[in-house]
């Protein structure tokens, strides 16, 4: 006798919920498309001098005024910008123009959406390294993946490194002040070597990473701010950067991205002085899954999934530590390359700083 399979008891309010959370990711998916569009085109700068509509934004953005219509509205709808009905014009408040138009601001929002864009265009290949276990370096990424990174992360550095972060470590302000030999390793396009080369003008840095074009970038920006004799950039891989007696190695949001951390912690360890300190900051995570189920820790591990642990599996060893590593796991790492001395110093809502010395 054949049976029919009775179709579940829904409750409709669970189920309706669900879609309406439906609709607002589906909403934000498309929405990091519009603010990528916003920024690259100098429409949130422009509507921050003050409300117009889109014919005037468009006159002064040398922009299509069809375009920037439904641009408009997409961003007034997601509340991004403001509309006032009485007079068909579009505004930013002080706040959205602080996070929206103001490069400068430690809330600078855009490049985490350009960050976002650049690493969706990598899901076919992602997909299908679920099923062979392959990895995907870094620097096989599209560009928006590199200047979103940095345009995401320099804004929190900006408003932490120096005033709360290398403040939080033991000896370190001082040495600096002083005059230091600094190394900065996975530097990127050098926004974290570029910010303590201006605050400390006595010490010396040295920025290393693996991906040329970045560091072609921040040779660049060296040179632009006038830094170059004091702060070099090389291509060099995290094991096997140049120098020795360096008094601080920074390692800002990288080091789960390694194949070999460990390798990596050794390495830097060999690299310092007898005093010397290694800052190591990493995202906000606790140990225990069930505490990272947050939207911090969503996003999180979907740009783990996207870019750190494919990042990781493309390298030597492949051990793959995420982006919501936690403690617990990186003093381990510090532990089992020879640090005997290894502390939170500080935290941040996204990040935090641990401090290790030989």
């Amino acid at each position: 006798m054949s049976t029919i399979a009775q179709a579940p008891a829904l409750d409709m309010n669970k189920l309706n919920a669900f879609i309406g959370q439906f609709v607002m990711d589906l909403g934000a998916a498309v929405h990091s498309g519009m603010v990528v569009i916003g920024e690259k085109l100098g429409l949130y700068k422009t509507l921050a001098s003050g409300p117009m509509n889109s014919e005037e934004l468009a006159v002064k953005t040398k922009t299509d005024e069809r375009y920037l219509r439904e641009w408009l509205s997409s961003q007034a709808a997601g509340g991004y910008i403001n509309y006032d009905e009485k007079t068909n014009k579009f505004s930013l408040s002080e706040e959205q123009a602080f996070a929206l138009a103001n490069e400068d601001s430690p809330a600078y929002l855009p490049g985490a959406f350009e960050l976002a864009l650049g690493s969706l265009a990598a899901v076919p290949r992602i997909a299908d390294s679920f099923r062979t276990g392959a990895g995907m370096g870094w620097h096989e990424h599209v560009d928006g993946v590199f200047h979103g990174c940095e345009k995401f992360f320099r804004p929190g550095y900006a408003a932490n490194l120096v005033t709360s972060w290398i403040p939080a470590l033991r000896d370190v302000q001082e040495k600096l002040e002083t005059g230091a030999r600094v190394a900065d390793v996975g530097c990127g396009k050098g926004a974290s070597t570029i910010l303590m080369a201006k605050a400390f003008p006595n010490s010396r840095f040295f920025g290393f990473d693996y991906h040329d074009k970045s560091i072609e970038a921040a040779r660049e920006t060296a040179r632009r701010e006038g830094l170059s004799d004091r702060v070099t950039f090389e291509v060099a891989k995290a094991k096997e950067f140049p120098g020795n007696g360096y008094d601080f190695v920074a390692v800002f949001d990288c080091l789960h991205d390694m194949g070999d951390p460990i390798g990596a912690a050794a390495h830097v360890r060999q690299s310092l002085a007898k005093d010397g300190t290694w800052m190591v900051v990493e995202p906000f995570a606790n140990d225990q899954l069930k505490d990272n189920l947050n939207p911090v820790g969503r996003v999180y591990y979907s740009f783990s999934t996207l870019l750190c642990t494919p990042c990781s599996r493309s390298q030597e060893v492949g051990l793959c530590l995420g982006a919501q590593a936690g403690e617990a796991r990186i003093r381990g790492v510090a532990t089992a390359a020879g640090f005997s001395r290894f502390r939170r110093a500080t935290e941040t809502p996204f990040n935090i700083v641990y401090e290790a010395q030989p």
